[in-house]
């Protein structure tokens, strides 16, 4: 009798776990009380997953995932062709919204946000990617970055910090796909003859921080705001950053620091003190602080908005153009008194 190979052998429990990202105990409730579990068990005791079962409970992960009853999950994914169940949703799986009565709208983005961290935790790309594209569908760019997308990046910080390094792997590829799924919603550039009177919105991040999701969620904002913006990423240098404030006369500059040690407040006031043009109409940027890195830095004359939405809110009060003969200094038109909660 031929010795079966190791991939017919199937997996255990332990492994299968580590793979979808959920604890052993669940795989093991959910065959006690639900009948998904292996088809083989090895002298009596051993549990060994087939293909077959791990595209059942592929399948049961998806669902539960998206808010389904695990019960409902349950009967869906045994009934499932195999070769249904493992890409992806299968045909008569049922939606969060089929199920009455459905969760209030804040309740249900923080669910998929849970949802969105647990797929990226199984590293499965095709279920994050579509939940990041319904996010953005069903809520909108603002709502979808607060209440979805930060909530699963910070669990899975959470996760990573609390395991010893394990799941770094998993913070990478969620920063890249909420990263594509922002670029996708980020408008053309202003074509010159639409911009505004005022410069173009400067987003950067200071001299050595590179986390740079919040300015892309920022920058799509802006751009769907059909304001001109010019995005340079992470961790700029300070004098290129300068040179280019001084080629383009931004109308605001938005400087992001995610950690205290990023946060340079002789930068900020750096570029805050520059000015371009002649002499009686000369311009000036304002400055706009973001992240976590400015908290307890008191910078006078800047900005600190308190999220995404404040921050359009703010540089979208900046489209004023002003009347002839006035100099264009932001800084003086918008109060600079709000500041983070």
């Amino acid at each position: 009798m031929a010795t079966p190979s190791h991939a017919d052998a199937g997996v255990t429990t332990g492994a299968l776990a580590r793979r979808l990202g959920v604890s052993p105990t669940t795989l093991r409730s959910w065959d006690r009380r639900y009948g998904v579990g292996p088809a083989r068990r090895e002298d009596g005791r051993h549990r060994r997953w087939t293909p077959r079962d791990v595209a059942r409970v592929e399948t049961m992960c998806r669902l539960t995932s998206a808010g389904v009853p695990t019960a409902e999950a349950a009967r869906v994914a045994k009934r499932a062709p195999a070769a249904d169940a493992a890409p992806g949703r299968t045909a008569d799986a049922p939606t969060p919204a089929a199920q009455a009565p459905g969760p209030a709208p804040a309740s249900h983005a923080r669910q998929e946000g849970k949802g969105l961290a647990r797929a990226a935790v199984r590293l499965d790309a095709t279920a994050v990617e579509e939940r990041l594209a319904a996010a953005l569908a069903d809520h909108g760019l603002v709502d979808a970055w607060q209440d979805v997308m930060v909530p699963a990046l910070h669990a899975v910080g959470r996760r990573w910090a609390s395991s010893g390094d394990q799941y770094i792997e998993v913070e990478h590829m969620l920063s890249w796909y909420v990263s594509t799924a922002l670029r996708r919603h980020t408008l053309p550039t202003v074509p010159p003859g639409d911009a505004t009177a005022a410069g173009p919105v400067l987003l950067a991040c200071t001299p050595g921080e590179h986390h740079t999701l919040p300015l892309e969620a920022l920058n799509a904002g802006l751009t769907q705001l059909r304001l001109p913006t010019r995005m340079f990423g992470g961790a700029v240098p300070a004098e290129a950053l300068m040179a280019a404030v001084r080629r383009l006369g931004p109308v605001a500059v938005v400087l992001w620091s995610q950690v205290r040690s990023t946060a340079s407040r002789p930068l900020a006031e750096y570029i805050a003190a520059a000015e371009w043009g002649v002499k009686g109409a000369r311009g000036a940027p304002l400055v706009v602080l973001g992240g976590p890195g400015w908290a307890g830095r008191p910078t006078r004359g800047m900005l600190r908005p308190t999220g995404l939405r404040d921050a359009l809110d703010v540089l979208a009060g900046l489209r004023r153009t002003p009347p002839p003969g006035e100099p264009r200094r932001p800084g003086a038109r918008v109060s600079p008194s709000r500041a983070p909660a």
